[in-house]
């Protein structure tokens, strides 16, 4: 039986201090409440989007 331990605190740590900074933008720049929430789960789905756009530009 062969343990296999998976390191993947980086990534996590990358991708929270993107959800905090994008956190920070999103709701800085918003101008009442329900748009300050609306940047909350902009910042939570900003990778995905990231990528989708890549891939549109890229033609994949």
């Amino acid at each position: 039986m062969k343990n296999e331990i998976q390191c993947v605190g980086p990534a996590g740590a990358v991708y929270g201090l993107g959800l905090i900074g994008a956190a920070v933008y999103f709701i800085s720049h918003a101008i009442g409440f329900w748009m300050g929430v609306l940047g909350l789960l902009k910042a939570i789905v900003w990778p995905a989007i990231l990528v989708y756009e890549a891939f549109k530009h890229l033609g994949v």
